[in-house]
């Protein structure tokens, strides 16, 4: 069952109009775009099976050194992962640029900050990330640090940046090769307020040192606040600046390249289990997660889910986001209408491209196409 609030109804035409004027009137420089898919090692979904025509980019989630060393320490069964992966996105028609990507949400500064506080531990790091790039086949290699948690740490990630660059011109140049492409993931905005101590990102060394970044433009609301329901990666939030427009104006503003800059999108959800199921809105009371691990579903699980309950899809305007409800289980989630908007948005303002956590959770590719097809109508 679908549900437009009346007034919606206006509003979204506005909306549409809006971005359909702001995308015809780009100018022929409009740059080809980096769409991303992170791929979860333990996902399930072989490489074989990945549509490669919906993609330019394809990461490796995820691998970490030694919190000795700082060095990869790849076992057999990874480093056959590893082979099998760069070998079948390369070979695809169209093939892949494929990276790893290091670290993850579980990592954060436990591995990072020591790895990034002096010359010598970075020194280590950079020249293992290298050799395993080259010795397994990857074009590029990614940071994913969630996320550096004082002023120090950022200091240091600019260090990094720098050292790290400086490296991979250097390896380059002695064997001949193209260089590595550095990339790396970070919060949705440049400025980073968690656990109340502000810290900002070095823009002009992303600027400087790295291909791109990937902002995380999710995870906004979940489990975590298990109190209220919220929208898990709202394009606009007329009550905060929690919003993926917001963090992209911030970077903007920040003076980021916009070429650098790539959007990120979720092929998941987040639940909750909601206290009265007539109060089922955005922001309604809550009492637990709801269905799912841990609170979270795939998209496809998603679909799956709101099918079998004959659960009811509001698409919200206001927020471009959308959340389904059936009884007291309440799901907020991106579908194809407003991956169409946020996609449209990035292109409109000539940001770098978009990029899917996870595209395992994709439901027959029906996001990654309508995400791919819009930038390119």
């Amino acid at each position: 069952m679908e549900l437009f609030k009346p007034h919606t109804l206006f509003l979204l035409a506005i909306f549409i109009l809006t971005i359909s004027r702001t995308t015809n009137s780009m100018d022929s420089s409009d740059h080809a775009p980096n769409k991303g898919a992170y791929w979860p090692s333990w996902s399930g979904l072989s490489p074989s099976a990945i549509d490669t025509t919906l993609f330019t980019h394809a990461y490796f989630a995820f691998l970490s050194p030694s919190n000795i060393t700082f060095k990869f320490e790849i076992d057999y069964p990874t480093a056959l992962l590893l082979k099998n992966f760069t070998t079948t996105l390369h070979r695809k028609n169209p093939p892949l640029k494929t990276l790893f990507s290091i670290g993850g949400a579980s990592d954060g500064s436990v591995i990072f900050s020591p790895m990034a506080s002096t010359s010598e531990s970075r020194k280590s790091f950079i020249l293992s990330t290298i050799e395993v790039a080259r010795k397994f086949e990857f074009d590029g290699i990614d940071l994913d640090w969630e996320f550096p948690q004082t002023p120090g740490d950022m200091a240091n990630l600019k260090r990094l940046l720098h050292e790290w660059r400086v490296a991979v011109k250097k390896e380059a140049k002695a064997v001949g090769k193209c260089q590595l492409l550095l990339s790396a993931a970070t919060y949705y905005s440049p400025e980073v307020r968690l656990d109340d101590v502000y810290r900002k990102y070095p823009v002009g060394s992303i600027n400087k040192n790295l291909d791109w970044i990937n902002a995380m433009c999710y995870d906004y609301h979940g489990g975590w606040d298990p109190t209220a329901t919220g929208a898990l990666a709202s394009l606009y939030d007329p009550d905060s600046n929690v919003s993926t427009s917001h963090g992209l104006q911030s970077w903007i503003g920040a003076k980021i390249r916009r070429e650098k800059l790539v959007m990120g999108l979720p092929l998941y959800g987040r639940t909750w289990q909601l206290k009265d199921p007539l109060l089922y809105g955005i922001g309604a009371p809550a009492v637990n997660i709801g269905p799912g691990t841990d609170g979270q579903m795939s998209y496809a699980d998603v679909e799956k889910f709101n099918q079998k309950n004959n659960a009811t899809v509001v698409f919200d305007l206001s927020t471009v986001s959308v959340y389904s409800f059936s009884g007291t289980s309440w799901i907020g989630y991106d579908d194809v209408r407003s991956v169409t908007s946020k996609v449209a948005y990035a292109r409109a303002h000539k940001l770098g491209g978009y990029f899917f956590w996870a595209v395992s959770g994709d439901q027959d590719w029906k996001i990654s196409r309508k995400a791919s097809e819009t930038w390119t109508l």
